[in-house]
């Protein structure tokens, strides 16, 4: 996952409620998670939850659109991932798309894809790569 500055630039030119306020951050270092389980949470953690999602974005810098719980991806047994945006305030988008996944349905991913979520933050998925 990284700081994407297309994405970021992409979400200041639609003008949303806080773009005036939003910053690209001047840091923010390439991070690799592996996929490990049957169920990882992007999200922020908070001291409501109990656990941290598996893809903490709220590591600086911290993504200021990102929902505590923003999405999910769910490994499926045949080994693929589908990816299911429980209601984000902000939404999830895909491939370089503006247009929301739609909330609560499973929306099939494969390597290459780039999840968008928050105001900058772009996860691109790649197979056999975890460090």
């Amino acid at each position: 996952m990284t700081a994407d500055r297309d994405y970021y630039n992409t979400v200041i030119a639609e003008e949303g409620p806080d773009s005036a306020t939003l910053t690209f951050p001047p840091y923010a270092p390439e991070r690799r998670i592996p996929l490990a389980g049957r169920e990882i949470r992007i999200g922020r953690r908070s001291s409501s939850q109990p656990t941290p999602p598996e893809i903490d974005l709220r590591e600086p810098p911290e993504d200021p659109g990102i929902s505590h719980v923003h999405a999910v991806l769910l490994a499926k047994p045949d080994g693929t991932w589908t990816l299911v945006d429980p209601g984000s305030t902000n939404g999830t988008c895909m491939n370089g798309s503006m247009d929301p996944i739609p909330n609560n349905v499973e929306v099939p991913v494969a390597a290459g894809d780039r999840i968008h979520v928050g105001a900058w933050t772009t996860i691109t998925l790649i197979r056999g790569e975890a460090t």
